[in-house]
């Protein structure tokens, strides 16, 4: 009976800490944090993001994403992570690293949110310091990519300050609130 069966490893992911906070793979008992989170934010977080479906705040699209997260955890291609303030135990946002590419680049893409409660409260920063060692140690990665709006100063800050260097332009990188809009790359190197 697959509903009796125990979720592996594999599909539930690592758990990591950083300075004051959890990464944690999500799980479908944290629906109701993460789209109350999602919703206050949701103002806050609409410039930066794809327009999100009309069914996205529902139990049956975050059911759709746990299934999609586990899969792509179980096939290498990418780990998701919702970002927990230890004090309280309470999710702040959200961080993944997607595009695992192996073989010649062993390369991810990293991306990120924060609610808007929590944001310039240092929680990224200390996600992102937690999830590079993870990515050059377990992951075997070598490089991570980063990429962000021009005139998102608060990501750009928080980019450099963790490392990665400015690679130079990307036009028309991301449909975000509803245009194809460029995007500054940033990288970290294994070695940096």
């Amino acid at each position: 009976m697959a509903f009796l069966r125990s979720v592996s490893y594999a599909e539930v992911g690592p758990s990591l800490t950083g300075e004051g906070v959890l990464l944690r793979a999500p799980q479908y008992a944290d629906f109701a944090e993460w789209a109350a989170l999602r919703e206050e934010s949701r103002a806050f977080l609409a410039p930066w993001e794809p327009i999100w479906p009309s069914d996205d705040l529902t139990r049956m699209s975050f059911r759709r994403r746990i299934r999609r997260y586990r899969n792509e955890i179980r096939e290498d291609l990418a780990y998701p992570f919702f970002i927990f303030r230890m004090s309280g135990n309470i999710l702040v946002g959200g961080l993944t690293l997607s595009n695992v590419t192996r073989g010649m680049t062993q390369s991810a893409t990293i991306g990120y949110w924060m609610g808007e409660p929590f944001a310039g409260k240092g929680h990224m920063s200390a996600a992102l310091r937690a999830i590079i060692p993870y990515a050059f140690g377990p992951l075997r990665l070598h490089r991570l990519e980063a990429a962000c709006l021009p005139h998102n100063r608060a990501s750009i800050t928080l980019l450099e300050r963790c490392g990665f260097q400015r690679e130079g332009l990307a036009r028309g990188l991301v449909c975000i609130a509803g245009r194809w809009q460029d995007h500054i790359r940033f990288a970290r190197l294994a070695e940096d």
